[in-house]
């Protein structure tokens, strides 16, 4: 198992001397160390991002434990293990990941993780060309100061740092805010070759119901701090419970709900990008 929570509740001091507000409640949740595309969804106080950052470490469970990779976390901070040994399992996409660059050129910044987790000169070399090349990152950029690229290129390059010392989970924090709706689209599809192609397990956070339903393959709906929902995207659209917990329904489903009535078909919900949807269509007719 690549990460795996037990019963585990968080807890952070309220406004008031001595009152604590519970921001996770007795989660208990297990997530494969490949091929798994997760999304945690649920609306703002929900607890997506409290539960996000117990899975590198980021913080630590009040009650329960965490187990990564082997290692466990509990609330006994003295007796936990070494958090950079997890780090390096784990990787971390910030919101706005762009603002961690810092280094003088964009290839000594994708180089400074792998060297920081242990690597010599020339092995993060190595790593930083490979993420390099697989954002299509090319060599000229890779002179450049980060600070002069554009908004997308300087996203693409905070990624690309993190994939250089090639992480077996990728925690997404809303990994598309901020952008432009083609560019969202371009940082997405990277992520699900990445997901595809290296077998990466995914997790994202994200409140864009359109991304959730085309990407991910697994989603968990959380409310109040407590994991409501935890199967299969089809189903999820298909019951009430993305009503009762205010999630914006799928644009994709709306226009097949359309066309059948429209058009008399008879299309499931299985489809989930506009393309795939005029290929059903088309089949219609042929």
């Amino acid at each position: 198992m690549g990460i795996s929570f037990k019963e585990v509740s968080h807890l952070y001091p309220g406004a008031r001397k001595k009152e604590w507000i519970c921001a996770l409640e007795e989660i208990s949740l297990e997530i494969a160390p490949t091929d798994e595309f997760i999304a945690l969804v649920g609306q703002t106080g929900s607890g997506k991002s409290t539960l996000l950052q117990h899975m590198n470490g980021l913080l630590l469970p009040s009650k329960g434990c965490v187990e990564i990779f082997g290692k466990t976390l509990t609330p006994k901070k003295n007796k936990n293990p070494k958090l950079k040994e997890i780090r390096k399992r784990v990787g971390f996409v910030f919101q706005f990941p762009e603002y961690q660059l810092f280094e003088e050129t964009v290839l000594k910044d994708l180089m400074f993780a792998p060297k920081n987790f242990g690597l010599k000169e020339a092995q993060a070399k190595e790593k930083a060309l490979e993420a390099a090349k697989l954002l299509n990152l090319d060599s000229e950029l890779l002179r450049k100061s980060p600070f002069n690229l554009s908004g997308g290129q300087m996203r693409k390059v905070a990624i690309a740092g993190i994939l250089a010392y090639d992480p077996d989970i990728l925690l997404l924090d809303e990994p598309t805010r901020g952008l432009d709706p083609q560019s969202a689209e371009e940082i997405m599809e990277m992520f699900y070759e990445i997901h595809r192609k290296l077998h990466k397990t995914i997790v994202l956070i994200s409140h864009d119901m359109d991304l959730v339903y085309r990407y991910a393959t697994r989603v968990v709906v959380l409310n109040q701090g407590k994991i409501v929902y935890d199967g299969d995207k089809v189903s999820l659209f298909q019951s009430d419970v993305y009503r009762k917990n205010h999630l914006t329904r799928p644009q994709i489903l709306d226009l097949i709900d359309y066309l059948n009535e429209r058009l008399n078909l008879s299309l499931s919900f299985d489809i989930f990008n506009e393309r795939d949807l005029l290929e059903k269509v088309v089949r219609y007719y042929e």
